[in-house]
């Protein structure tokens, strides 16, 4: 790590512009390989150019995954009362659980580990809430898990959504030339229809111009609205989505003075938007977004919550359970995301939520 770290309160990190932002960094899944690119990207100095990290999770399996992997770090204890200097090598932990986690085993989601991981999460919510932290980059979280523990959310954005009490917020991920914001996230194929509703799709619109703006600085950004149906729906002989949410939605959009294409062929739409044409896009669901994002980007995307009142962005990837404890793990991807949460950092100021 580089030398003399100095982690302070925000008002002596990012208010003064120059300091490296204070960044939160949430374990994940301790059973996933959230602990592992934690540590990997600890002991890339690319991160601590970025900003000064504090490592959210259980102290007892960042020393144990530090060990295991045999890197030159010592964990040390974040006080986000004091001002505290992490010396080169040494790694703060901010830890919210009481004590070391039952035995676990990798790659196998349980109850306890995603208690864990949710208690990670909460922590760091606080800590950015009060001003301790400048924002925060979450590990992979498991879905069974969190469930099995009882927090019966989709992901993490929900669940952020709700800590903060925000009430209009989406998933933006970005990768490579594309910024592509959802409308929906994880929802089976069979269910989606319904639930895209012009409501639901023009606040994916008014959530992908308010993220390319603040987030992206760009004034007057073109957006890409994905159709749902192979050719937009022909008129009506592949589906009449378009028709009826989609096309209404863009009308609404439009009326407020956002630049929204009318509904367009997926298949054409992310070439276009990759080349240039639009600066953002707006998808209808999750794999129609993920794709083409992978395929141009795959393990450098970024996700980012638009609309909470603190910063946060992910990991792309998930738990990847199959490889968990192997040590094989990329921490590239959480270099990505420290780069923008750090970047976006420097100029923040909270998001107003608007009632509709």
């Amino acid at each position: 790590m580089a030398r003399n770290n100095t982690i302070t309160r925000r008002s002596a990190t990012a208010k003064r512009g120059a300091a490296r932002p204070l960044l939160g960094l949430t374990m994940g899944d301790p059973a996933g390989i959230g602990p592992e690119v934690i540590a990997k990207a600890l002991a890339d100095k690319a991160l601590t150019r970025l900003c000064c990290p504090v490592v959210i999770g259980s102290r007892h399996v960042m020393e144990r995954t530090i060990a295991w992997l045999k890197l030159p770090l010592q964990v040390v204890e974040f006080q986000p009362t004091d001002t505290m200097r992490v010396k080169a090598g040494q790694v703060a932990v901010a830890d919210p659980l009481e004590g070391p986690l039952p035995k676990f085993r990798m790659g196998v989601a349980t109850a306890v580990t995603g208690a864990a991981s949710i208690a990670c999460i909460k922590r760091a919510v606080e800590l950015a809430q009060a001003g301790s932290l400048d924002g925060i980059v979450t590990a992979p979280i498991n879905k069974e898990a969190m469930n099995m523990a009882g927090y019966h959310y989709p992901g993490h954005t929900e669940l952020l959504a709700e800590l903060t009490q925000t009430k209009e917020f989406g998933m933006m991920i970005v990768g490579g030339p594309l910024k592509i914001m959802f409308t929906t996230t994880h929802v089976a194929i069979h269910a989606l229809s319904p639930l895209l509703t012009t409501d639901r799709i023009a606040k994916a619109i008014r959530l992908a111009h308010l993220g390319l703006t603040k987030y992206f600085g760009i004034a007057r950004p073109r957006i890409g609205v994905a159709a749902l149906n192979p050719h937009a729906g022909e008129h009506g002989l592949f589906g009449n989505e378009e028709a009826t949410s989609i096309a209404p939605a863009v009308r609404l959009a439009r009326a407020s003075g956002i630049k929204a294409s009318d509904p367009l062929p997926a298949d054409t739409l992310f070439g276009k938007a990759a080349r240039g044409a639009y600066d953002g896009v707006v998808a209808m669901y999750h794999d129609q977004g993920l794709i083409p994002l992978k395929l141009v980007a795959f393990g450098t995307c970024v996700n980012l919550t638009v609309g909470l009142p603190i910063i946060r962005t992910s990991v792309d990837h998930g738990t990847a359970y199959d490889i968990a404890g192997k040590g094989i793990a990329e921490h590239g991807s959480l270099l990505e995301a420290v780069k923008v949460a750090a970047r976006l950092a420097k100029s923040w100021s909270p998001v107003k939520q608007t009632s509709r």
